[in-house]
This record gives C-alpha cells, structure tokens and sequence, in this order.
C-alpha cells in the first residue's frame, strides 16, 4: 500500500496493480493470472531492452537508428499489450509477440559481442520470460525452444568484430537481475497462510474512503490522500495519535480493543466511531461524525493494521430511525394495553350486574312468574352477558400477558381433574351438536408443574374451539403422555382443518381464520393467542397440525413436576395419544406450526 502521507509508493507494486486492472475483464481463473503477466512482460520489457538497444546501435549506426528501434521497440510492444487488454486473450498476439522478442533478443546478441558477452543473457531472459507468463512444462519447452532458434539464427550470423568491451556491457544484465529480485519480493506478496496481500497491492485510489496503516497502540504510520475529502484535514494531520485525538472519548477503547483483536486474530472486524471535524469557515465547531472502520491486517508478523474509513452518517440516522420506531411501537403497544385493561374493568362492572339480574328474574321466588316470551328475552339477555363477559376476561387476560402483568403460581397438581372439570363443563356444549367428547389418559401420568387455573383455561379455550369448528356428529378427545421432563397434551378434532395459510395466522390476537364456513361461528379470535400466551408463560411449547377437512390437532407441552422415565406400558399410552402428532392421518400429511 501506498501511502501519500509518508513513504513513496513502490514503481513495482504501481506497475503490478495497473497491469492487473488493464486485464480484459471476461478472463477469468488461471487464464486471467497468465495475461496479467504477459501484461507485465509487455509494459516492462523495453526498459530493460532500452540500454542493450543504445549499447548496440549508437556507434555504429548513430543516435537517429538508435532513436527509430527506440521507438519502434516501445510502440509495438504496448501495442500489443493494448491490444491483448482489449481483446483478451488472443493465441495470434502471443505468437507474434515471441517470435518479434526472440528475434530482437538474437539479434542484440549477435551485434553486442555473440554469446561470448555478457548480452547474452537475453537469450536466456527470453526463455525465463516464457516460462514465467505460462507457468506450465509447455510453457518452459516453448521458451527453450525460442532461445535454441535464437541462437542458430543469430549467433553465428554477425561476426563479433565490434564487440563492446566497455562497463555498459553489464548495464542490461543487471536491469534484468534487479527485475528478478524485485519480482521475487514485491509480487502478489503472501502471508504465511498464502494469503494474498492486498493492502500491499491495491493502491489507495481504488476505494472511496480514507485507508490508513494503524500501529497497534492506535497511531497512524501512514495516511492516503482521500482523508482531506472524508475528514476534512491533510493526511499529515493524522499521523501519530493524530486520528486517536479526534475520536469521541466514549469510542477511544473500542477503537484500540478492535485494532488490537484485528492484529492478534488476524481476521477482519468492524467498528464504528465518531469522529471530530474541523472547524467551519466562520470558526464554529464542525461537531462529531459517524465513521465505519473496516479493520483487517496487512500481513502475518507486520506490527501495523490496515483501516479504512467510511462516512456512517446514513447508517447511523438510519438506526436512530428505527430505535425511535420501536421506542414509538413499544409505547403504542403499552397505550393499547392499557386502553383495554381500563375498557373492559369498566365494562365488567355493568355486566355483572346484568347478568345477575337477569339470573334473578328467571327465579319465580324472586320475581314472580313471567310469561313465556318474557323469559325467553331475560334468557337471551343473561346468555349475551355471559358471552360478553367472557370476551371481557379474554381481552384482560391477552393484554396481562402481553405487558407482563399475568401472574402464575406455579405447583405440582393431577392433570386428570382439570381435564374432567373442563370436560363437564363443555358437555352440554358437545352433546347439542352430537359431538363425542372423550379423555383418554394414561395410568401414572406425571403431575404437572403449573398453575392449575391457567392450564384449565388453556383447555377451556382448546376444547371450545374444537367443538365449535367440529360438525355435527363428530368427535373430540383429550389425551395425554409423560416424555422425560415434560407432559403432553392432545386436543384431537375431527373438524374442517386448516390450510396452510390459515394456520400462518392462527393464534395472533384478533385475528381470525376467514372462510365461508367459520365466518358463520361468532368469536374474537382470542382463543388461541391466550392459550399461547399462558403456554409461554410456562416454558412449554405449542404445536398444531390440521389439514384442511381432517381435523386438527393441538399439542401442548408443559414441565412435568416429577420427570420420569418412558417403559413398558407407557410407551403404549404414548403411541395412543401421539397418533395425531406423527404428520399423517388416514395416508395424508398434515401440515405442522408452532
């Protein structure tokens, strides 16, 4: 990397990073490595070839021929590589690319002394070269043959009458030794995991943001020239603890904690910091920006990390969007809350009293005889009053759940009573539609570990689902099994089903599922979101498999209060109550939420 704060960038790395950039873009793989080193050969060669050209030329034939093979030698070969750049990768270029190098390195030989003088490394050169771009045995065979050719052509060809005996001889040696060691050095430098090092390749110009070499105690070695557009100051102004003095106090220690875990695990991290501006034209303070640092190490042993730094400010103001979006929802959602606790302990009140008055005027002990449509009247208003009390209830119990108020009181109790409790409850319910409501639990069932209240109320509300969307004639059970440390519950239905999309929306508040036949059911859509909610309240889990016109099935999992182990007739039991939880019935796959 270079760095227009401090060191000089290095000619090779320059030269190495255009080349790569002026690779056709649809080469790819090996294919594209071969070409960036072709490319290379192509841009750097007539520097090397430019002293072996003037040693030879310039005596004999003067600075005009000189100047002519000069420029002919500098133009063909960009030429080619421009034309390599844009036409990728061409067979055609390559060979007449060779055939001109092999040509031009025979011929420098034979005029600078024959293979007897030290300019006779370019044949040698010649067959490095090839070797070097191909990376592969065909490759090497191709150069050797190329110096062979070179040879038999060219040097015996000229006779070696104006050989050069002075020190420039060496002049074209040596440049190419110094390429080698370069190349050796400075090319796609690796860490020792072979990792190639980018930051020492790319230049700074290839991002749009300030790249700064960070020491590990946090001050800058280097800067790139792009910190006068993000930061407002010269890269000069960075250097040292130039860039540590200009971040926020409070960002100081995530900043040296980031650069010291990027320069001891070697892996890349982010950061984000605020940063202080300059002052504005009329000397007011420029305050504190959002910055994103981009950490990562240069390579394995260096004491220094690479960063580069981004402007945040879009990100940042995103996120305060958001924070106050969620702060605003979360303030919405206790306002709601709120709302219809106070709605319905006000509407609590009037329907109690309906209720029992309306209970009380049914007795003829209390209020004398009523005719016959008077009483039916009095009944339907007491059964409204139930009915609205009841989704009273069900909307305070959603909103205790959902703003953390529903208190539980957890103890071990038989889930067999519940289950009967409920069970005669909902009988008269069951038995007006024809519907076989059956409990089926198995001998030495673990106690549950739970609030009793709440888990009848969780099959209150399963169980009136299952009847109210079971048709006439159809059947719902309760089952049940002990498994490790948990008791599951069966609520088994052979009612509609659901399909796939409804069972997405099952079980959030106030929604319901809407369809032609359920429409005609009353209801709030509560059910489901309590029994949810109070599951959730005690660790368990839900489950509901259905299909639409085979039934449904509801499984809950509730902490068992003596967790036990499953044998011998157990395992019975369990196969009998989890016939609906193994995703088929009558062949067909049932579709599974949680």
């Amino acid at each position: 990397m270079s760095a227009d704060a401090t060191r000089p960038g290095n000619w090779i790395t320059g030269l190495i990073a255009v080349s790569e950039r002026l690779v056709h873009p649809a080469v790819h793989g090996n294919e594209r490595e071969r070409q960036h080193r072709l490319l290379v050969a192509l841009l750097a060669g007539p520097f090397i070839l430019t002293a072996a050209i003037v040693q030879v030329t310039m005596p004999a034939y003067g600075p005009s021929v000189s100047m002519a093979l000069l420029c002919a030698t500098y133009g063909l070969s960009w030429l080619a590589a421009l034309t390599t750049s844009t036409r990728g990768s061409s067979r055609t270029i390559e060979i007449a690319v060779l055939a001109g190098a092999a040509g031009v390195s025979g011929l420098l030989v034979a005029l600078g002394g024959g293979f007897s003088a030290p300019l006779a490394v370019l044949v040698a050169a010649l067959a490095a070269e090839i070797y070097w771009i191909g990376r592969s045995r065909k490759a090497a065979m191709i150069g050797g043959a190329m110096a062979f050719g070179s040879a038999v052509l060219f040097g015996q060809a000229i006779a070696a009458e104006g050989a050069l005996t002075s020190a420039w001889v060496w002049a074209t040696p040596l440049l190419y030794a110094a390429t080698l060691v370069g190349r050796l050095l400075k090319y796609e430098p690796r860490d020792q995991n072979g990792a190639v090092d980018l930051a020492s390749v790319l230049p700074e110009a290839c991002f749009d943001a300030l790249v700064a070499r960070i020491t590990r105690v946090g001050e800058v070695e280097n800067a790139s020239s792009h910190a006068l557009a993000s930061l407002g100051v010269e890269p000069e102004l960075l250097l040292g603890t130039g860039l540590f003095e200009r971040i926020h106090v409070a960002d100081r220690v995530a900043f040296l904690c980031t650069v010291a875990d990027v320069h001891d695990s070697g892996r890349p991290a982010r950061c984000e910091l605020r940063i202080r501006m300059p002052m504005t034209v009329d000397g007011s303070s420029g305050g504190y920006r959002h910055f994103d640092l981009e950490i990562l190490r240069a390579r394995k042993g260096d004491d220094t990390v690479v960063a580069i730094v981004r402007d945040g400010r879009e990100i940042a103001e995103l996120r305060g969007e958001l924070a106050r979006a969620v702060e605003q929802a979360g303030a919405t959602e206790v306002a709601k809350s709120r709302f219809l606790a106070a709605v319905s302990h006000e509407l609590r009140t009037p329907l109690n009293a309906i209720i029992g008055f309306s209970d009380m005027l049914l007795h003829p002990e209390i209020s004398g005889e009523l005719a016959a449509k008077q009483a039916e009247h009095v009944q339907l208003i007491g059964e409204a009053g139930n009915h609205l009390l009841s989704v009273v209830n069900a909307i305070l119990d959603v909103s205790k759940i959902e703003s953390g108020s529903y208190q539980i009181y957890v103890e071990p109790f038989d889930l067999k009573p519940a289950v009967e409790m409920c069970r005669a409850m909902l009988e008269p319910q069951a038995k007006a539609k024809n519907i076989a409501l059956s409990v089926r639990l198995p001998q030495g069932l673990s106690p549950i570990a739970g609030d009793q209240r709440a888990v009848q109320q969780i099959l209150l509300n399963l169980l009136s689902n299952a009847i109210k969307f079971t048709p006439d004639g159809g059947s719902v059970s309760v089952s049940a099994a002990s498994h490790g440390d948990t008791v599951r519950i069966f609520v088994n239905d052979t009612g509609i089903g659901l399909s796939s999309d409804e069972l997405a929306q099952v079980g959030r508040p106030f929604v319901q599922v809407h369809n032609d036949y359920t429409r005609q059911f009353q209801g709030t859509g509560l059910g489901l979101s309590l029994v949810k909610g109070l599951v959730e309240l005690h660790k368990g889990t839900m489950t509901i498999e259905s299909a639409t016109g085979l039934g449904t099935t509801v499984t809950i999992g509730l902490p068992s209060a003596a967790p036990s182990e499953l044998g011998g007739d157990d395992d019975d039991h369990e196969v009998e109550a989890t016939r609906g939880e193994k995703g088929e019935r009558y062949g067909i796959a049932l579709r599974k939420t949680a």
